[in-house]
């Protein structure tokens, strides 16, 4: 299993343990830079430290403040607008260059439900 999956999974079972999605956010609003196949992503976390982390070791990133997202919120509102603007969900990015999985928005939610279901 790569890192990325194995941070992908980590992803799924801790956001339907805690319900809690964690994003990033500055003055300027959440980042959602280029990917490595070109298509825009907003990287998420499965929890405040994940996310954290990467604002104190992403220079791109120093400044923003983590942001706690309901599970419920984020399928109602982020799910259907994140798909709406075409953007991939990056899943708990990590590392100096703050990489993952990039994914559909719909995928994250299925795989989420599908773990929370289970719990």
């Amino acid at each position: 299993m790569s890192i990325s999956s194995a941070q992908a999974s980590k992803f799924y079972q801790e956001v339907a343990e805690n319900g809690i999605v964690w994003g990033i956010k500055d003055n300027g609003g959440f980042p959602a830079p280029h990917g490595t196949e070109g298509k825009r992503a907003m990287p998420f976390w499965s929890s405040k430290s994940r996310a954290q982390a990467v604002i104190e070791n992403v220079n791109a990133y120093k400044g923003f403040e983590p942001v706690a997202i309901p599970w419920e919120v984020f399928c109602e509102r982020w799910v259907p607008g994140l798909s709406q603007d075409g953007l991939l969900a990056g899943i708990n990015w990590s590392g100096t260059g703050a990489t993952g999985f990039d994914i559909q928005p719909s995928e994250l939610q299925k795989s989420v439900e599908a773990r929370r279901k289970n719990t």
